[in-house]
């Protein structure tokens, strides 16, 4: 009988990432693409990679902050920690980003536009993070402009655990820990998480008030683990996350302008997976809720309150006839629903799916593969997606030629329709009808990956969207759509390469064209980015130094203001102190860079901060 072990079983019910030690990159395992364990070397998608290393030589309390070092990524917030966040990918608007935690889908139907919270994401109990960039809808739904898959710390047998404590600029602090243990039959984890900042004036127009604006949030996560048979096994997953957040420009119910403003945010998910496998097959049938209580305060009064529930029935299978072919397939039903002071929404959505993957050699790997999408507002959409793959020996690594393509289909959030139907809303978007986007996508590159352990990529990119939903910035009316195709295209190219035993330099390199449906340049999206690092580890790698310098240029001007370009460098060292006890500091934005992300709102200049880890 075949044996599902933890570590496999991981992999399929929670959409985890295990990576692979290997001198060649390519050789690293991902799970992003199709849902499936698979070598980096045979997926044809671009994938980034952050490691639990990544994450905590980098420092940052926030997933958002830890990504703006990866390519073809760009973060805009309004203020400091806790403030709305969006992470973009290849130039599209963040809620086109499908982002997932040990499985559970982390869309806040509640939001504007229905994005994934980033603002109330913390890095606490995080291990892995690939960021799969590029239209990719076919196994995470038809929408998906592109992934960002996340995974905590996996049960393991024993006794395991750590904890962690820092403090710096701002009267910030945070403190958390971990503990995971187990035998061969049950396992679990649980983290538990605190985070607290005075912050500062968010935002620059705040000359009568210039109060600051705080930030708290405690998280909770929780994973456990029941191997019922060798080849069967039950999965939970349970998430609490309360924050409370302070910020400037609101409104009053009498449309009185106010910087005395702050919003609660609450966050209730979990998930439960049953994982059969066999040697040929594996199924996992699960079920997983996401339940979002936003209430917004304005000078102490409570005006808007927003609730919003994912609820999601889900089926994976897989079977492996052979080392050539191998086909992924499945189905899911989606429940949303939103609930305001003043209407209540809800509709169903159902996907199926079903991908071939093979090698016509040894050395060409192709997937292709369509999914059926069934809106209950919208109607019908099937979408397709194809990637080859195929690998060259070079010297002593390996040339990998791959390209992809895919199609997508958006139908309006539930958020959008209802703010157009509400009395916020003015004309011309005031009782407007919008339809469903449309999208399609390409890329091509080439890279080189050596037996040596460094690897130079170069990327490009194609994708459009028709009939694009966006928010009306001229006349504040709501959502309009636009009438045209809007586009995004550029290149990326990332490199690491050690220099000697003690230095490594990684870096990227990303040029973004975009055009929304008026041929003008999408906001927020810079045209230029570039992340330059080095890795320093003298003394028999007891000391880690980390310095990385990031550059964001040619952004276009808003109604409100202009952004203009801005460099940022952060700085970190950590020292192993003992074996298990590390001590570890930072400063971000070292040249205290004065710089906006979005008009008229502040970034923080320079900070420093310390703090200690202790694993067991």
């Amino acid at each position: 009988m075949y044996k599902l072990s933890t570590a496999t079983l991981f992999t399929l019910t929670s959409v985890a990432a295990i990576g692979a030690h290997a001198d060649n990159k390519l050789e690293e395992m991902v799970v992003t693409s199709s849902r499936l364990e698979m070598p980096l070397r045979e997926v044809a998608a671009s994938i980034s990679i952050v490691t639990k290393e990544d994450i905590e030589l980098r420092g940052f309390s926030t997933v958002a902050n830890t990504l703006r070092y990866e390519p073809a990524v760009s973060v805009a917030t309004n203020g400091g920690i806790g403030s709305a966040t969006e992470v973009r990918i290849r130039g599209e608007r963040g809620f086109r980003t499908k982002v997932y935690l040990d499985g559970i889908d982390l869309t806040d139907t509640s939001s504007p536009q229905a994005g994934p919270n980033f603002g109330n994401l913390l890095t606490g109990g995080i291990n892995r993070i690939e960021i799969l960039r590029g239209p990719e809808g076919l196994v995470y739904g038809a929408d998906a402009g592109g992934v960002i898959n996340m995974s905590t710390t996996a049960p393991q047998a024993g006794l395991s655990g750590g904890v962690e404590a820092e403090g710096g600029k701002f009267g910030t602090w945070q403190y958390g820990g971990h503990i995971t243990g187990g035998n061969e039959t049950v396992d679990g984890t649980f983290m538990a998480e605190r985070f607290e900042t005075e912050g500062f004036n968010s935002l620059s127009t705040d000359t009568v008030l210039e109060d600051d604006d705080g930030y708290d949030n405690t998280t909770l996560h929780g994973r456990a683990g029941w191997n019922i048979l060798e080849t069967l096994r039950l999965e939970l997953v349970g998430r609490n996350v309360e924050g409370e957040n302070d910020y400037d420009n609101c409104y009053t119910p009498n449309f009185d302008r106010s910087d005395n403003c702050n919003d609660e945010y609450s966050m209730d998910a979990g998930r439960i997976a049953l994982t059969y496998q066999s040697e040929a097959a594996t199924n996992t049938v699960s079920y997983s809720a996401n339940k979002t209580d936003r209430k917004f305060y304005t000078e102490g009064v409570n005006d808007y309150n927003y609730k919003g529930e994912l609820e999601k029935f889900d089926y994976l299978g897989s079977w492996k006839q052979s080392d050539a072919l191998s086909l992924v397939y499945g189905a899911e039903l989606l429940k949303e629903s939103v609930e305001t002071d003043t209407s209540e929404d809800n509709r169903d959505q159902s996907g199926y799916f079903l991908e071939a993957q093979g090698s016509l050699m040894e050395s060409m790997f192709v997937t292709a593969g369509a999914r059926y999408t069934d809106n209950d507002d919208f109607g019908s959409k099937t979408t397709y997606r194809v990637g080859a793959v195929y690998l060259q020996q070079a010297g002593d690594g390996e040339l990998k030629f791959k390209t992809t393509y895919g199609t997508g289909f958006r139908a309006p959030s539930l958020s959008e329709i209802a703010y157009n139907a509400s009395p916020d809303a003015s004309a011309p978007a005031k009782g407007s009808e919008l339809g469903a986007e449309e999208s399609t996508g390409w890329d091509a590159g080439v890279g080189y990956f050596s037996t040596a352990g460094w690897y130079v990529e170069g990327v490009y990119f194609d994708q459009k969207v028709d009939d694009e939903i966006y928010y009306d910035l001229v006349d504040y009316s709501g959502y309009l759509q636009g009438d045209g195709e809007s586009s995004s295209t550029g290149v990326e190219f990332t490199a690491e390469v050690p220099l000697g035993d003690m230095v490594t330099f990684n870096g990227n390199y990303t040029y973004t064209d975009t055009q929304d449906f008026d041929g003008e340049q999408r906001l927020r999206t810079p045209k230029n980015m570039a992340n330059v690092g080095l890795l320093i580890t003298p003394w028999n790698d007891r000391i880690q130094i980390n310095i990385n310098y990031r550059i964001a240029k040619d952004i276009a001007e808003e109604s409100m203001g202009s952004v203009d370009e801005y460099e940022v460098l952060d700085l970190s060292v950590t020292l192993q102190v003992i074996e298990g006890l590390q001590v570890y500091a930072r400063i971000e934005n070292a040249t205290d860079e004065q710089y906006q992300e979005i008009p008229e709102y502040n970034t923080a200049g320079a900070a420093g901060y310390a703090g200690l880890r202790y694993s067991f």
